[in-house]
């Protein structure tokens, strides 16, 4: 699925994640410095009920909220990364649990140990700095995500 998308749209369809989305549900957040990645996560995130100020964890590499409606949820930005083995430190082997929701900004720093089933989300920003193309595509077959809305169908 592909759409074009506003800002306000893409926290929208994160929102719906957030709020629907079944677990275990693996995340791989792709684009460019500030296409918009966080803010899709930060809105999957208050979609699940998460309240509060939820930091990009690129410093961190990882944070984890328990969310109201029973589900963990673990955002990971690899970005920083120098080696994909770097990421078993941060309990790689156990995420994807049946009640967690996985968001992985810089997924290609750990490419080759991507979990599947997963969606891979790509986020694009096209000439109009308000508008984002957004297109989420399966690896494998996980839980379906609540439809794109939006300008590009």
């Amino acid at each position: 699925m592909e759409a074009e998308l506003t800002e306000p749209e893409l926290v929208a369809w994160g929102e719906r994640i957030g709020r629907e989305g079944r677990t275990p549900l693996v995340l791989a957040l792709r684009g460019d410095l500030g296409a918009g990645k966080s803010t899709l996560a930060r809105a999957i995130a208050h979609g699940a009920g998460v309240e509060g100020d939820i930091p990009s964890p690129t410093f961190n590499l990882l944070f984890s909220y328990q969310a109201p409606r029973g589900i963990r949820i673990h955002h990971l930005d690899l970005y920083r990364l120098e080696d994909p083995d770097e990421v078993w430190e941060l309990g790689w082997s156990e995420l994807g649990a049946p009640d967690e929701l996985v968001m992985i900004e810089w997924p290609a720093r750990a490419e080759q140990l991507l979990p599947a089933p997963r969606w891979e989300v790509e986020i694009e920003e096209m000439g109009d700095p308000s508008v984002r193309r957004v297109a989420a595509h399966p690896v494998g077959d996980p839980h379906p995500l609540p439809p794109l809305a939006g300008g590009g169908g």
